[in-house]
């Protein structure tokens, strides 16, 4: 919002900060429900539409099409038109789309809404970084960003355990419709309250030559391993907790829907805890490379785990869900680091080129994954429980492209790295 020429005071400046950073965070909160939600209603849309495993994850995986094409026009949408407008125009779409899956009559018509939804909160993310980045020390970037991270991870947790028990209350459509009012609700109020940066500006856009800021940050080789990391780490981990952890649990350990979801909510707890500490202690040691190398080694690790766990072991399950929690947060500083190694003017594009990688993962394997547990369960030995441990093995896989990703990332020691080239 424009203000005055006054330079604002303390309060003033701590109001404008603290709305801005919480109503963001509202907005992560709504993207992550959507984002793992598809796993805890699975059965409900598979017995509704008709559907098997395969459609299921092409339906999970329609929010992350859409979520993956759209971060870099986020970027360039946070850096040009600005956060504000770029969010309420978001979440605005948001909420028609959670309205309209709510009410819709087949599986078209759901998979179009849900990508609506995803189109709508595929600015959040983006934009809550740019903000962070405009309101925080960049010594202070990864701490504020992992605490601004719990948010969305206390979103994806409300789609685990409580969203399996509250659908035997209410219908899940119900569900939906309520998440999309509340998102217009929120949309209303990032317009109204939302303000961009401590410095008044006379307009509510950024004079910036976006298509060659883009074109440099993509230019640049420092960009590229970060996006590769989230493509191995993060893109297999949305995967297993946003769709595939609850029914592996429920099919090859014999869990309860609700059970299950409460196993997948540990690991959610447990990213949540360790999020803002891997932020914090990233910031205070004054490294980012050596802590996203020991944490994408031991997220392939559980992975392995989960592959080896015997049947049934519902309190093996436990541990795992929580080693897996624990070992995935590194990922998340890749997000500094892509922001560090280019121009500051341009940090919500590095960050979308980051961050896309993870989605475009999701959107591959979230239906791979599904068509390996429809092609596997007739053939290997165990049926469908060894059926889906292979579909788990692909993750483990694919995970170990974020190691050598994360081997050849660039150390900025948490301060901005890039410097303008000689004329």
């Amino acid at each position: 919002m424009n203000v005055g020429t006054e330079s604002p005071s303390a309060r003033q400046l701590a109001w404008w900060r603290g709305s801005a950073i919480a109503l963001t965070c509202c907005a992560f909160f709504i993207s992550f429900f959507h984002r793992v939600s598809t796993g805890s209603i699975a059965g409900d849309l598979q017995h509704e539409f008709a559907i098997g495993a395969a459609a299921l994850g092409t339906l999970g995986a329609t929010y992350f099409y859409v979520y993956a094409l759209m971060q870099v026009p986020s970027g360039v949408l946070a850096d040009t038109l600005g956060p504000r407008v770029t969010l309420a125009l978001g979440m605005l779409i948001a909420g028609v789309g959670s309205i309209a899956y709510g009410l819709a009559g087949s599986f078209v018509t759901a998979a179009i809404a849900r990508t609506l939804a995803g189109l709508g909160v595929s600015v959040v993310f983006v934009c809550m970084l740019k903000l962070c980045a405009n309101w925080f020390h960049e010594r202070r970037f990864a701490t504020a960003v992992g605490a601004a991270n719990v948010a969305g991870i206390a979103g994806a947790l409300a789609a685990t355990a409580p969203l399996a028990w509250l659908i035997t209350v209410v219908s899940w459509r119900s569900v939906f419709v309520t998440v999309g009012i509340l998102s217009l609700m929120l949309a209303l109020a990032m317009w109204l309250f939302v303000r961009e940066t401590p410095v008044a500006r006379s307009t509510g856009a950024i004079t910036v030559d976006w298509r060659r800021a883009l074109a440099q940050v993509a230019a640049n080789p420092a960009t590229w391993p970060p996006f590769w990391v989230n493509v191995g780490i993060s893109g297999a981990y949305m995967t297993f907790i946003g769709l595939w952890a609850a029914p592996f649990l429920v099919h090859a350990h014999g869990l309860t829907p609700v059970a299950a979801g409460r196993c997948t909510a540990l690991t959610l707890i447990a990213f949540a805890v360790c999020a803002p500490l891997v932020g914090w202690l990233s910031d205070r040691l004054g490294v980012r490379r050596p802590l996203v190398i020991a944490f994408a080694v031991a997220f392939s690790a559980t992975g392995v785990l989960w592959v080896m766990l015997p049947p049934p072991s519902a309190s093996a399950a436990v541990i795992a869900a929580l080693l897996t929690g624990l070992a995935v947060p590194g990922f998340t500083l890749t997000w500094a680091i892509a922001k560090e190694v280019n121009p500051p003017q341009s940090a919500g594009m590095a960050i979308a080129i980051a961050n896309i990688g993870g989605f475009v993962a999701s959107g591959v394997l979230q239906p791979l994954v599904g068509w390996v547990v429809d092609s596997g369960a007739g053939v290997v030995a165990g049926g469908s429980a060894d059926a889906y441990r292979l579909g788990i093995g692909v993750l483990v896989a694919w995970s170990l492209i974020g190691i050598v990703a994360a081997c050849r990332i660039t150390e900025t020691r948490c301060r901005n790295v890039w410097r303008m080239p000689a004329a």
